[in-house]
């Protein structure tokens, strides 16, 4: 077992079947988090006998760095090496004094989002809560000596968390313990496309930040951009994520939405998110597309954005648009591909319809 599987909760469990006390969840907590041990033996206020009782039990793994790549905006991009020979990749994005780290819950995405570069690598599997957090140990420990340092964390990596809660919500108490890495609920932010059955564990297993997929105001465009949509339409989309919220004074939810040219950047695309979103505490987050090899789709010009931006602005809407960061090095919002031995046999039917295509 990989003790950094554990959470506090995971920890206590582990101690009560060796017959110790919870007391020690919370020293092996600051020994592996905070004070970065990787071997038991340096581990003091734990007896020597407990110290070789756990060694027999547990290890202590961490993803493999393979490489790092720095972009010109200061972003940072690592491929972890996981078990198995699988890779995926970790971005960290410096800004003004905040850093957020941006962390992959699955190898690859099974959700098949047409203009997301993840999603055309298919499917392997679900990280385990190891991988996840390991992910920050890594970016802690490579971000040691410099100016910056891990304030925020947002599930927004490869993969869809909320179909891998058994993994993510471990990972997220762990980085919410303050034995642990100690931040905000608000600064932890679970990005979801829309698993509807879902959210309701999530709201009642933990208190982080939500944020929304959304990408298209109504069920017709949104079917053919977020597939999911198919099982989980925006009529019962919308009303759980506002039930997510409704006890929870104070607190909003970010609605992302990537500006497509011709697509869903209309003024009426822009009137009907508007309307869809009523008066739910909201944030609309405006991402321009970042282009892959092989993408269908054009990120929509600055001043069709910028239309857009007002007419929600005019509804009482907050907007942001986000800053586009790393995409010299392939670390932007969509890109990330790191390996993936595809399960789901997606490279094969795109080359497939490529042809097809090409055909007529």
């Amino acid at each position: 077992m990989n003790l950094l599987d554990f959470d506090r909760q995971g920890l206590k469990r582990l101690f009560a079947d060796m017959g110790e006390k919870p007391f020690r969840a919370t020293q092996v907590l600051k020994w592996v988090h905070q004070r970065r041990v990787t071997g038991f033996e340096e581990m003091t206020d734990i007896s020597k006998a407990l110290r070789a009782r756990l060694a027999q039990r547990v290890s202590l793994r961490l993803p493999e760095v393979i490489t790092e790549q720095l972009s010109e905006d200061g972003t940072r991009k690592w491929l972890l090496r996981l078990d198995g020979g699988q890779a995926i990749e970790t971005v960290f994005i410096p800004d003004n004094g905040r850093g957020t780290l941006c962390v992959s819950s699955q190898v690859g995405c099974a959700l098949d989002c047409t203009f997301c570069s993840t999603a055309q690598q298919g499917f392997n599997r679900n990280l385990s809560t190891a991988e996840i957090i390991g992910q920050y140990y890594v970016a802690y420990d490579q971000l040691t000596g410099t100016d910056e340092h891990i304030t925020n964390v947002v599930f927004m990596g490869m993969g869809e968390p909320l179909l891998n809660m058994d993994a993510v919500i471990p990972a997220v108490r762990l980085m919410t313990d303050d034995d642990a890495y100690g931040l905000s609920k608000r600064k932890v932010t679970i990005s979801t496309s829309g698993v509807v059955t879902m959210l309701e564990r999530m709201r009642k297993e933990t208190d982080v930040s939500l944020a929304v997929s959304l990408h298209a105001p109504n069920n017709e465009l949104r079917d053919e951009l977020v597939p999911i949509n198919r099982k989980h339409p925006l009529e019962r989309l919308i009303p759980a994520c506002a039930e997510y919220i409704a006890d929870k004074p104070h607190r909003r939810i970010t609605w992302e939405y990537v500006m497509l040219d011709g697509v869903n950047d209309q003024d009426h695309h822009a009137h009907q998110l508007a309307e869809l979103l009523g008066d739910i505490p909201s944030k609309v987050n405006l991402i321009p597309f970042n282009p892959f090899p092989g993408a269908r789709y054009q990120c929509s010009p600055r001043g069709r954005i910028l239309r857009f931006v007002r007419i929600l602005q005019s509804h009482g809407l907050t907007v942001t648009t986000r800053v586009t960061r790393g995409q010299d090095i392939d670390g932007a919002c969509g890109q990330l591909v790191g390996k993936v031995k595809d399960r789901t046999r997606r490279q094969q039917r795109l080359v497939r319809r490529e042809i097809r295509q090409e055909g007529r």
